[in-house]
């Protein structure tokens, strides 16, 4: 973990549990590091589980990078019954008749999986953090408004089922999918359900992975009485995070100080086929950079231009 003037800086992996939220786990490490600057990078519904990246201090700069990087989720998806949010955090609302659902077959729902992966138009979840005109969906959807919102194009690179489990009344299924940002494994469900006629929602999700970030290598977070007598883990620091985000380039004390000066600068070693790069200087991460006019120019700073004075 390394200081900066305003406290901590650097990445934090959370294996968030399930019944708190993303703000609730943010609030928790505020407390716990002894800071206020802390923002999290992809929000995890109440319900879910697993990898949440925390930035702190300076690490809060790279939070857009972490955003935008492709995701893995562990899911069961039940067929047979659909709820208001999608999952199980509302009560179900519609029902499969019977005999349609005894009739699924196993091809049909492998099939239903099938077109729900690669390029597809998926629209979001209404009971979602999704903006209309400045307010989130969710809040429209509790103050009882009728919310329609569009669809967008999203990625499933991968959509793996494990196992199929029936019952009378539903069908559990569970799968693995790699996703490009923006997809809500929930509106899989949902479209999964509505295919096949049965109607459907999650019942258990859990993010395993973010870009480069593994929830092998998350910590556990206290529970808000504990957090005072827990020492806080180590955070990842700037210039590893970032490496792992986009290409990385190291600079001499000159490069990084005329960068921080906001000059367009030559970096030769630079990937020229790059769109930004992690400009790193003895270890530390001066910023992300990225091409201008035939040069490099920094887009985000995350180191003082008086730790590369002369």
């Amino acid at each position: 973990m390394t200081k900066s003037s305003s406290g901590p800086t650097g990445l934090l992996l959370i294996d968030k549990p399930g019944g708190i939220t993303s703000h609730d786990a943010v609030s928790r490490t505020r407390r716990w590091y002894g800071t206020r600057k802390v923002g999290h990078a992809g929000t995890l519904d109440p319900m879910a589980t697993g990898l949440l990246v925390l930035g702190l201090g300076q690490g809060t700069k790279l939070l857009t990078y972490v955003v935008g990087a492709d995701k893995t989720y562990t899911a069961t998806m039940r067929l047979g019954s659909s709820t208001p949010s999608d999952d199980a955090d509302s009560s179900p609302d519609r029902f499969a008749d019977p005999a349609v659902l005894a009739g699924l077959t196993v091809a049909e729902i492998r099939e239903a999986v099938a077109k729900q992966t690669g390029s597809i138009e998926q629209v979001p979840s209404a009971v979602s953090a999704v903006k209309i005109e400045g307010k989130k969906a969710y809040e429209l959807v509790r103050a009882g408004e009728d919310v329609q919102l569009k669809a967008r194009s999203v990625t499933v690179s991968r959509f793996d089922i494990h196992d199929i489990r029936r019952a009378e009344s539903h069908i559990d299924v569970d799968v693995s999918v790699d996703c490009s940002t923006g997809t809500y494994i929930r509106a899989l469900a949902r479209d999964i359900g509505e295919d096949l006629g049965v109607y459907g929602h999650l019942t258990a999700l859990r993010r395993t992975r973010i870009g480069p970030f593994s929830v092998e290598d998350a910590h556990e977070l206290p529970e808000r009485g504990q957090v005072d007598e827990v020492s806080p883990p180590e955070l990842i620091d700037l210039g590893s995070g970032a490496a792992g985000l986009m290409p990385a380039v190291k600079v001499d004390a000159q490069v990084a100080r005329g960068l921080l000066q906001g000059r367009f600068l030559p970096i030769p070693e630079a990937d020229p086929s790059a769109d930004r790069c992690a400009a790193i200087a003895d270890g530390r991460l001066v910023g992300v950079v990225e091409p201008r006019q035939g040069a490099w120019k920094i887009a985000v700073g995350t180191a003082l231009l008086e730790d590369y004075k002369q």
